[in-house]
């Protein structure tokens, strides 16, 4: 298994498309949190802002940038090697598909929480110029990021494996959750289609946003509205979700010829 990751460690790393897309995440979070900052400079912040500053967004957008870029890493890590022809290369170099799989997802994951974990240290830092309160990192919105960092991450590399490519994996994470689901988020809305509504705390991709919401933990407000569960419940819809389209691509990536 070591020298799985050890060959997909040194794969990623060589891909320039890492660099940019990581690169990326971090200077929009940062640019961002220092925006917010310099435009709240002479006011107290409230705690959504201030977790939203920290979180790249947070829950305000459907879902937040840095998490994209970061499942685009996971694609790239295995819908490159079917775009490029070096997956027959990379099956000689490590023959037990089920340790290269495993590799893969490992490798990503441990990028995504650590890639986060830098990004939430420079959204801080961009803040501080103007806010005299460090923002507090043991808010429970913090694990939250992270792990939506990490399955999003690990979501990438499994459409990547199951659409053997990149651009069939790229419209999934796209277009389900900024498309498929805010139209069915918002035509829950509709008298005639209420029947929708006990449907919007399963979506996967809304489920997952509960673990960045500031209130996340709280009943009222959105969690009420429209029926989504809270917190740690929404990270459970979300994990369920990413694990069984990881076993589906672990499976046919064993049974599929190359």
């Amino acid at each position: 298994m070591s020298d799985a990751l050890h060959y997909e460690w040194v794969r990623l790393r060589t891909l320039r498309s890492t660099y940019w897309l990581i690169g990326s995440a971090l200077v929009l979070n940062a640019a961002i949190a220092f925006l917010v900052a310099y435009a709240t400079r002479d006011e107290t912040p409230a705690h959504d802002l201030v977790v939203a500053v920290v979180t790249g967004g947070g829950a305000n957008p459907p879902v937040p940038l840095a998490v994209v870029l970061l499942a685009v890493v996971g694609v790239f890590a295995t819908g490159h090697e079917y775009r490029y022809g070096t997956i027959q290369p990379t099956l000689t170099t490590v023959p037990q598909r089920v340790r290269l799989f495993s590799a893969k997802v490992l490798v990503v994951a441990a990028t995504a929480l650590v890639v986060m974990a830098v990004s939430m240290v420079l959204n801080v830092a961009a803040t501080l110029p103007f806010w005299s309160d460090v923002p507090d990192l043991t808010d429970p919105t913090v694990p939250g990021y992270l792990l939506l960092a990490v399955l999003w991450a690990v979501l990438g590399v499994a459409l990547g494996q199951l659409f053997r490519g990149v651009p069939g994996a790229l419209v999934v994470l796209l277009v389900v959750p900024m498309v498929v689901e805010q139209l069915i988020f918002r035509l829950s809305y509709v008298p005639q289609l209420h029947w929708l509504t006990p449907a919007v705390k399963f979506l996967p991709f809304m489920a997952g946003q509960q673990m960045v919401s500031a209130a996340g933990e709280a009943a009222g407000g959105m969690a009420d509205e429209v029926g989504l569960l809270t917190r740690w419940p929404s990270g459970a819809v979300f994990t369920i979700f990413v694990a069984v389209v990881l076993v589906v691509a672990g499976t046919l990536f064993r049974r599929r010829d190359a």
